[in-house]
């Protein structure tokens, strides 16, 4: 089994379980729950992969539905186990978005296209899964608020390219690139790092 194999088994797993812990925050039914953990796992690669006229991945390949269904059985089973919905739904969430941020671009990368579109496809795959997510849970997707969210992606794909150009083996590339991610992520909530705003304190208000 390759490592981008397992790292992208591994962010379908966390990504699952991100859908189902909001799913269950929102007190959906068991059909609402694995639709909302089907689309966030599946959300951002599925968009991905029909833009670069790829066999879309969990088509192609059957162990993915198998897989969403496991962890999403087993996050249900365990869902009071995994501590504060707003604890647990940001650690995955932010190992998520790590992993696919850095499947994203090696799929770019394998497909030939320049830097600026395989670093677009990692947060398109990283983050898309989220957007539909909270679309269908009738929230304001987090893309779109002042967070550090896809910022963070962008910052660990341009890693992944700057590294490419260096002698450091390939997987520690991709760990670091994917610990980028994550470290920015963390800094920001946990320092309240935002973008700048470009509302006045009265358009706030009303």
């Amino acid at each position: 089994m390759s490592l981008f194999l397992i790292i992208d088994i591994l962010g379908t797993i966390s990504f699952t379980i991100s859908g189902v812990l909001t799913a269950v925050k929102k007190r959906m039914d068991l059909f609402g729950i694995f639709i909302i953990a089907f689309v966030t796992a599946v959300g951002g690669g599925t968009l991905r992969d029909m833009l670069i006229d790829a066999p879309v991945f969990w088509m192609d390949d059957l162990r993915f539905i198998y897989i969403i269904a496991g962890a999403c059985v087993l996050a249900i089973i365990f869902r009071k186990k995994l501590g504060y919905f707003r604890k647990s739904l940001f650690l995955f969430d932010t190992i998520g978005i790590a992993l696919y941020t850095v499947i994203g671009v090696e799929k770019g990368i394998n497909t030939g296209f320049s830097p600026i579109i395989c670093i677009s496809l990692g947060v398109m795959s990283a983050c898309f899964g989220g957007v539909i997510r909270d679309i269908l849970c009738n929230e304001i997707p987090i893309i779109f608020r002042k967070e550090i969210y896809a910022t963070a992606c962008i910052a660990g794909a341009v890693t992944y390219f700057l590294l490419m150009n260096t002698p450091i083996n390939n997987n520690f590339i991709v760990f670091i690139s994917g610990g980028i991610v994550i470290a920015i992520r963390v800094l920001a909530v946990v320092f309240k790092l935002q973008l700048p705003s470009i509302y006045t304190t009265e358009e706030i208000e009303e």
